[in-house]
């Protein structure tokens, strides 16, 4: 069953586990809107820190569950923009556990927390644009903003997936760490966050954000022209098929 999990680690952290084992915690458009109510419940409540991570060891997050529903209505996106703090300012700190595979809509899930550690065997990388699909999660603004311009444009034109190593390289991430200590680490920072002051974390983290959220928000309008042009472009559903029959998409 996909789902989300949320558990307290003591009185000042929450932990969310994306759940669904079975395609590596893709989400789920169910796991996408209760994603984006999360985040307003978790603003205004005593965790001064969150962690989220994937459930099992072969994948932090694989994206969106491409075998359900693909529509995208504004509404629909401004809700999955919402779950993926695309344009939206959350205050608290969020630390990432990538227990493994990190891809397409969870490399932008990841985009959106501020420190990450990763397994060594974790892979990242936006498949998007071999399947036809227009990475609008918030890879095409966040990512020049957070590791440059060239990293970014190979991650996203190239469609390759990358090594955790190769991830650290590029300052996708803080650090590798061994799977067995990777909660346990992501933890004790998040601890070490949560002991602060919770006034000036937070000054700090809404500065930042802000400047991001409104950054994307500017090219909000672009985004999303780009994306439903993919969308109704004759290649689009050569891309998704493809990837459901899993064989190479052909684009004449």
């Amino acid at each position: 069953m996909a789902e989300l999990k949320v558990e307290d680690h003591g009185k000042h952290i929450a932990v969310i586990t994306l759940v669904n084992e079975a395609r590596r915690n893709a989400m789920t458009r169910q796991m996408l809107m209760e994603l984006a109510d999360l985040w307003d419940d978790l603003a205004v409540s005593a965790h001064r820190c969150v962690v989220i991570t994937g459930a099992g060891d072969r994948g932090f997050c694989s994206g969106a569950d491409v075998s359900g529903d693909l529509s995208s209505a504004p509404e629909l996106a401004t809700r999955i923009n919402k779950a993926l703090l695309k344009t939206h300012v959350f205050p608290k700190p969020i630390v990432a556990a990538v227990n493994g595979d990190c891809v397409a809509g969870g490399v932008e899930l990841m985009l959106a927390s501020d420190i990450r550690f990763a397994a060594p065997h974790a892979r990242f990388g936006l498949p998007e644009v071999r399947l036809s699909i227009y990475p609008f999660g918030g890879a095409t603004v966040k990512l020049v903003h957070q590791i440059g311009y060239v990293h970014a444009m190979k991650l996203l034109l190239g469609a390759e997936l990358i090594d955790a190593e190769a991830a650290l390289g590029i300052d996708l991430i803080n650090e590798i760490v061994p799977a067995d200590r990777l909660i346990e680490t992501t933890l004790a920072m998040a601890e070490t966050i949560a002991a602060n002051s919770p006034s000036a974390v937070q000054a700090v983290k809404r500065k930042i954000s802000t400047e991001i959220a409104e950054h994307a928000l500017t090219q909000e309008e672009l985004d999303q022209k780009l994306g439903d042009a993919v969308r109704e472009s004759p290649h689009f559903k050569e891309g998704v098929t493809a990837f459901l029959e899993k064989r190479k998409p052909v684009y004449d």
